[in-house]
């Protein structure tokens, strides 16, 4: 049997909308009617052959909404028809401090969301939080889970701590400012465009700064006093001034490095603030859990700026490339 889906079939080629084959599930894995799926930038870097084990044709895609359709030998049967959204992070093993060596994200080896049905095991499903439309709920898994490892259970972040997350705009940096609004940090974001600055308040940040501009990190240094936590998935030269912006025993939690390599600055600035530098990536079984359970507890909503058809998937995927949304690009798939 067959489904439609988007195929990637070779590195610097475009999503194909084709035809393919419908997944066979084992005992212990279910198979869902996908709703919705997100795009993440790791499905444009994929594309680009920016990452590592690749293999073609591939089905990408590591989030989704939809609706249970089988279940395996072994999985209770109750699970039909529910709707539900899947843990991307498969295999992280039994060490929290860190991923296991066979640790993989769904959609790359295995395929993912961007079809008719994805396949998953059963232990990595859940229940879509009741206040969500199928689109939010879509909208979180990969994003919010990397958002909630590095703000929580990494850089530890508290009530009353301010918090800096930079870029604001992409999936992982809005997650994490919703989720220290919804913990009771005080939250300022970066930016190079004034426009999504100016949304980042009104989601509730106290503050931004364009940093495009010269000197933007003394001006909000001037504004705050510095950070207790900061957030940052850019890296590259203006890494330096990250360190500038921390309080005397700040935590910075780096999740990805869009803007290149590091540069740290002087290395008496960390050791003399006592500064921690937390790298982090994806999360653990338990962290999706506690994630899920925080986003119920504080009725938090992921924001989809933009939706395409699955057969659109190029499009989306070079509307996430410009980078210009705020929130999540999600493709409707089973309506």
């Amino acid at each position: 049997m067959c489904m439609k889906a988007a195929v990637l079939h070779g590195i610097n080629e475009a999503y194909q909308f084709q035809e393919f084959e419908k997944p066979q599930i084992e005992a212990d894995e279910m198979l869902i009617k996908v709703q919705h799926a997100a795009l993440n930038h790791r499905d444009v870097w994929i594309q680009k052959g920016q990452y590592a084990g690749l293999v073609f044709p591939i089905i990408c895609g590591s989030d989704g909404c939809g609706v249970v359709e089988e279940v395996g030998a072994a999985v209770n049967k109750d699970w039909l028809g529910k709707e539900v959204i899947v843990n991307p992070s498969l295999n992280w093993g039994e060490n929290p401090k860190t991923q296991a060596k066979d640790y993989v994200i769904l959609g790359l080896p295995h395929h993912g969301t961007f079809a008719e049905y994805v396949k998953v095991p059963a232990r990595l499903v859940y229940e879509k939080p009741a206040h969500l439309k199928s689109e939010e709920a879509a909208a979180f898994p990969l994003a919010g889970l990397t958002a909630y490892r590095a703000l929580i259970g990494r850089a530890k972040a508290k009530a009353g701590e301010q918090v800096l997350v930079t870029g604001i705009g992409g999936g992982v940096a809005l997650m994490a400012a919703q989720f220290a609004l919804a913990a009771g940090c005080k939250v300022y974001v970066t930016s190079g465009s004034q426009e999504k600055l100016d949304q980042a308040k009104a989601l509730g940040a106290s503050g931004g700064a364009n940093y495009k501009t010269a000197d933007w990190h003394k001006q909000l240094a001037k504004e705050t006093g510095g950070f207790d936590v900061i957030i940052d998935g850019a890296g590259g030269p203006d890494f330096a001034k990250l360190i500038d912006l921390c309080k005397p025993g700040a935590r910075i939690a780096v999740y990805g490095a869009t803007a290149g390599v590091w540069n740290a600055g002087v290395p008496a600035k960390v050791f003399w603030k006592q500064i921690d530098i937390l790298g982090s990536t994806m999360g653990s079984d338990e962290q999706f859990e506690d994630m899920v359970n925080f986003i119920n507890k504080h009725s938090l909503v992921p924001i989809v700026a933009q939706k395409f058809g699955l057969n659109q998937c190029e499009e989306a995927a070079r509307f996430m490339d410009e980078g210009k949304q705020f929130g999540k690009i999600v493709l409707e798939i089973n309506q």
